[in-house]
């Protein structure tokens, strides 16, 4: 599928809560991971990467989003809390075939409601600086540059948002 018919059929795109352990959700983690290290130039562990627990990543904590078009995954993010009013956006990740339609933002958005719908406040993510159609994106959406809040080694930029 190319970003054409996928911008042709952005009506068709469906956001769906999946579970952090479903196929879909780690087809799309697989191709995140793979793209990370990629892009910088080095082995991309999940688990060194603020890996969270599946508790974390669904109700009533937080949540994880699959965009897809038919049965293909086109995106996904996730809501990473504790129960607070503070949360981490987690593994924003989408297809290079799939980008420059509005999808990330679509993407963002939902996640930002459905933080929202959990009773969270604030969320903050990390991201690295090569990735930078994403920190553009987050900076775009009124995403606000913080000091660093975690020890994941594969960040150098760290954003808050207030919802």
């Amino acid at each position: 599928m190319d970003i054409v018919t996928i911008a042709l059929s952005r009506k068709d795109i469906v956001f769906e809560e999946v579970d952090y352990a479903s196929d879909l959700a780690t087809h799309c983690l697989t191709a995140f991971a793979a793209e990370l290290s990629q892009r910088l130039n080095l082995v991309f562990d999940l688990k060194k990467s603020g890996d969270p627990d599946l508790s974390q990543m669904k109700h009533p904590h937080g949540t994880f989003v699959v965009a897809r078009l038919g049965n293909m995954p086109l995106g996904c993010v996730g809501i990473k809390g504790n129960g607070g009013t503070m949360a981490e956006v987690k593994r924003m990740w989408i297809a290079p075939a799939a980008r420059g339609v509005g999808l990330a933002r679509r993407l963002m958005m939902t996640a930002e409601q459905a933080a929202k719908s959990l009773g969270i406040t604030t969320l903050r993510l990390d991201t690295n600086s090569t990735l930078f159609e994403a920190v553009g994106l987050y900076r775009a959406m009124g995403w606000v540059e913080i000091d660093r809040f975690n020890n994941d080694p594969y960040p150098d930029l760290f954003f808050e948002k207030h919802l």
